[in-house]
């Protein structure tokens, strides 16, 4: 009995010891961890600006050889983040599925509102630099049309301007894209509520939506994982390189928000998460009203099943609300971030992507 006592007691002891000593090797690994923090790089596809209006910039992906696709592919972002998630790392970049495909690849990178920037409505956006964007690269490339891959909201942006402008665009993927706001299951659904949210009040007050709100919103969706487990984890796997440097690079891209222009942020508060307007076919953009029936080219929608921030049935209604014959979506059992990045996206999900796509271009 006293055997087995004194060897549980050795066991503890070793372990105690083990783990301060582990301890020891965390502490001292921290300012190479912060040094590594500091170098980490947004972009990791070779690129270059090839038009500028104002704060926005389209970023060209030159091929390898020859252009194998007829038709240019446009990435679409939201206004809340930086685009470069959909090219963060080498063996997690989205664009470079496209690019090695041999598809003449673009992205929008919005830049940064200011507070002169206040005014700017979604009518600026999708009327006015979008529409400028689609006509440069048809001018760049030759090409009648393009294609449009729009995340978040900038998918929902996306189906804006299919709907609105049906000419430009020769196919539509939508990645995680909010549509039909009628549900609850969200949080952000349940508090943008009119009767939790005077968005009115909010922006009249603050004018452009802050991106220390947003990006406290965002962490309150999963609070424990975002306030303890991404940390803990971080703890436990300092010894990992690999590890280590993909979730520097996501905590760079994720601490990255930019501001929203107020109005717009008013636009979407009010008109789609409120009274859900885009999918009533009675959502106005400057002079024009969208009607999503006007959608009549190949369209792809995928969505991500565990998603917390657009969930999959704010997402999955698109594909019966346009008037394509085309149409298809893919599910994929991953987060909002994951269905862009995850290891399963990179590896299910983006070859069948590049794969229809490359079938309609």
């Amino acid at each position: 009995m006293f055997n087995g006592g004194g060897n549980v007691w050795i066991e503890t002891q070793k372990a105690m010891v083990d783990e301060w000593s582990a301890n020891v090797c965390r502490v001292a690994a921290l300012p190479r961890i912060a040094a590594q923090a500091r170098r980490v790089k947004k972009g990791a596809t070779p690129s270059e600006v090839v038009y500028e209006e104002d704060h926005v910039k389209l970023l060209h992906y030159p091929v390898s050889g020859e252009v194998q696709h007829a038709t240019p592919l446009v990435f679409v972002f939201a206004l809340v983040n930086r685009p470069y998630i959909l090219d963060i790392l080498p063996n997690k970049s989205v664009v470079s599925h496209f690019v090695k495909a041999g598809f003449d690849t673009y992205l929008i990178d919005w830049g940064t509102a200011t507070d002169a920037d206040r005014h700017l409505t979604l009518d600026d956006y999708v009327n006015g630099y979008l529409r400028s964007v689609a006509r440069e690269v048809r001018k760049r490339s030759g090409a009648a049309k393009v294609s449009l891959l729009g995340y978040c909201m900038g998918g929902t942006m996306s189906a804006m301007f299919t709907a609105l402008h049906a000419e430009c665009v020769k196919n539509l993927i939508l990645l995680a894209a909010g549509i039909d706001f009628s549900t609850r299951e969200g949080l952000l659904n349940l508090w943008s509520d009119a009767r939790n949210f005077d968005v009115d009040a909010f922006v009249d007050d603050v004018g452009n939506c802050p991106a220390d709100f947003l990006q406290s919103c965002f962490s309150m969706l999963s609070p424990v994982r975002n306030l303890l487990g991404k940390p803990v984890s971080l703890l436990e796997r300092m010894d990992d390189a690999k590890f280590v440097e993909e979730f520097l690079t996501m905590e760079a891209w994720i601490n990255d928000n930019v501001a929203v222009p107020g109005e717009v942020f008013r636009d979407f508060v009010k008109c789609l998460y409120q009274q859900n307007l885009l999918v009533k076919n009675r959502m106005q953009v400057g002079r024009q009203v969208v009607d999503l029936r006007r959608i009549t080219c190949p369209v792809l929608n995928l969505l991500a099943t565990q998603d917390t921030l657009v969930p999959p049935s704010q997402s999955a209604p698109f594909t019966n609300l346009v008037g394509s014959q085309d149409k298809k979506t893919i599910e994929l059992a991953t987060g909002h971030i994951g269905l862009a990045m995850g290891s399963a996206a990179q590896r299910e999900l983006w070859p069948q992507a590049v794969a229809w796509l490359a079938e309609r271009s």
